[in-house]
């Protein structure tokens, strides 16, 4: 896990002793609360611009297309959680339940 606090130095040094991929929290902040992603654009950029060896995921705060886009723009992909079991909550099957969200995200 790489954070907006982590230094880079130690950003290449997990990235060096990784294998799969890294997974970038998008703030410092509890996942499922609200945030406003602009402000993590910067952050996920210098991250791009260091060119990691390792595929990144960014979490923390994606919760529909919108913010998936944004991650997307900086990393190869992102990870929804919260958002997702908040879906998985309202009445229906888990397979429908799951459809009907990723084609609200995707």
């Amino acid at each position: 896990m790489i954070t907006p606090e982590t230094s880079t130095e130690r950003i290449k040094k997990l990235d060096h002793l990784s294998s799969g991929f890294l997974y970038e929290v998008s703030s410092s902040a509890t996942t499922g609360n609200e945030k406003d992603f602009d402000q993590v654009a910067k952050y996920l950029q210098r991250l791009k611009d260091m060119q990691l060896q390792n595929p990144v995921l960014v979490g923390f705060g994606i919760k529909d297309k919108t913010t998936f886009d944004t991650a997307c723009r900086y990393a190869n992909g992102a990870i929804i959680g919260s958002a997702y079991i908040k879906a998985l909550e309202q009445p229906g099957d888990i397979q429908s339940l799951t459809q009907q969200f990723l084609n609200q995200v995707l």
